[in-house]
């Protein structure tokens, strides 16, 4: 686990963090071919930097987590296009609604045989990243790379049996929202993941 103690906090913004984790990538040497892959919206800013540096395709995971009460951020359960952990209609809907948007009806990339960088801009409980590594097994990567700019050091370990490797470049010791560790944490709307994508789509075809 290429973890590392919380020197570079806060991160400016998702840009930012995404050079300083494709830099920590890079030095890996991946085997290739490789995809990156975003969890929308706030992973995707930080995995088109990553795409952009592996000169890797971008692609999305969808996954649409189901908050508590008053608190986004803490999510309880999640679902995966059709990997249903909880009966949520309205969570459902909103995952058709992003193929829809960000997609565009376009097929998912193949992923098997390839290594598998899977991206978000942090994790708190992990309750969604667990889910979309779930069913990206499925899809029978050679390898699964946990890539994010911060997290907590327990839910990095309760994760570790779902990856091959977890790169990570913060574990504060006092954790409550990924949004905590950025001085911009703005709400990316769709706009800005189209523009991401696009960009990244740039970027792999140069």
């Amino acid at each position: 686990m290429d973890t590392h103690p919380s020197h570079g906090l806060p991160f400016a913004d998702r840009a930012q963090a995404g050079r300083r984790l494709a830099a920590r990538l890079l030095e890996l040497k991946l085997a290739p071919p490789i995809t990156v892959l975003a969890l929308p919206r706030g992973g995707v800013p930080v995995a088109a930097e990553v795409a952009r540096a592996l000169h890797a395709p971008l692609d999305l995971l969808l996954v649409r987590k189901i908050g508590m009460p008053g608190q986004r951020e803490l999510a309880v359960a999640a679902v995966v296009d059709g990997d249903i952990e909880d009966q949520r209609q309205q969570a459902l809907l909103e995952n058709e609604r992003r193929r829809a948007v960000y997609l565009r009806g376009r097929a998912p990339l193949p992923i098997e045989g390839r290594t598998a960088v899977v991206v978000d801009d942090g994790i708190a409980t992990g309750t969604s990243m667990r889910a979309a590594l779930k069913a990206l097994r499925a899809r029978h990567p050679a390898r699964v790379v946990l890539a994010v700019p911060v997290a907590p050091a327990d839910t990095l370990a309760a994760l570790r049996g779902e990856v091959d490797q977890i790169v990570c470049l913060a574990q504060p010791a006092l954790f409550r929202a990924v949004g905590e560790h950025y001085v911009e944490f703005d709400q990316v709307d769709d706009p800005g993941v189209l523009a991401a994508l696009a960009a990244a789509r740039g970027s792999a075809m140069g």
